[in-house]
């Protein structure tokens, strides 16, 4: 019991001696000297991170990155993307699955609602893009501006890629909005020479143009090659390279074309990957660098 007792009153004098006016072993002008120490050294410590990061933030510009192509993360090679996606609830899909031969719309409702966003955005950017100017070949935008994208040309061919038609679904044929993702500064390098890479698609050799992108689609395998069907691109299977390089101008309008699939067989799951075309693409199908894939079922 003694050394208890004795325990207990050992903890007590630590924690406020009455002998010496301590607390916690320490007087009253000792926790002020030690409180002032640490305000003063804390506040020095953010002054200098502060100062650092101010210096930092005065390397950096608002509208280009300090790395770019091959010194970026993002690399030299840009991938494709492509709409409608799936909702937020199973994003990491890429599966387009829907009902069609006289099925309700509810089948296809969530593919063509994204679709309509997408299309949507464009012409809100075009209605108060202050940055956009109207180009073509050999008439690149200037320098802090940004070619508008003209969506309407996307109905140029009469097809069924548009909202009144619902963009194809309701008839099983349906449109696929492909996309060259944005790298900074990237520029298309053309093919010298007609020296294209062995697995060039035949169909764009006869009217190729090096100021152009090439898009193409095909099924991953030989099953999804016969499955898939014939692809037709809204307006034309390419997008033009005044649109490049992406600096990040506000306003910038992402082009994008339509591939419509017209007869895909249905109750099958088709593998397709669309490939973008350039001297300077080259393809990864596992880093999906210079494509996109994504798979299509209808039933």
């Amino acid at each position: 019991m003694a050394s208890k007792d004795n325990e207990s009153g050992g903890l007590l004098r630590f924690l406020y001696n009455p002998d010496t006016g301590e607390v916690f072993g320490r007087t009253g002008t000792s926790w002020f000297k030690i409180t002032v120490f640490y305000i003063v050294f804390f506040a020095c410590l953010a002054a200098f991170w502060t100062v650092l990061l101010v210096i930092f933030y005065q390397t950096l510009d608002a509208f280009q990155p300090k790395w770019t192509l091959d010194a970026s993360l993002i690399g030299s090679v840009p991938g494709l993307g492509f709409r409608p996606r799936p909702p937020m609830s199973n994003i990491d899909s890429t599966l387009i699955y829907f009902k069609a031969s006289g099925a309700s719309s509810e089948s296809y409702k969530v593919w063509v609602d994204d679709l309509q966003k997408f299309i949507a955005s464009y012409r809100e950017v075009g209605r108060n893009g202050e940055n956009l100017v109207t180009c073509s070949s050999g008439m690149p935008a200037p320098p802090g501006k940004t070619c508008i994208y003209n969506i309407d040309l996307l109905y140029k061919t009469n097809s069924n890629c548009s909202s009144q038609e619902e963009f194809g679904y309701k008839y099983g044929t349906p449109c696929v909005a492909l996309k060259i993702n944005k790298i900074y500064g990237w520029k298309p390098t053309p093919y010298q020479n007609n020296n294209f890479p062995p697995n060039f698609p035949d169909n764009l050799k006869s009217n190729y143009d090096g100021n152009r992108v090439y898009l193409s689609c095909e099924g991953e395998n030989a099953a999804d090659q016969e499955n898939m069907g014939p692809v037709q691109f809204h307006p034309n299977p390419y997008v033009d390279d005044f649109y490049f390089p992406f600096t990040n101008v506000p306003g910038h309008m992402q082009p994008f074309v339509f591939a419509q699939f017209l007869r895909p067989e249905r109750g099958v799951l088709i593998n397709i990957e669309c490939k973008a075309w350039a001297a300077n693409i080259f393809h990864d199908r596992q880093e999906r660098i210079g494509s996109v894939h994504f798979e299509l079922m209808i039933d």
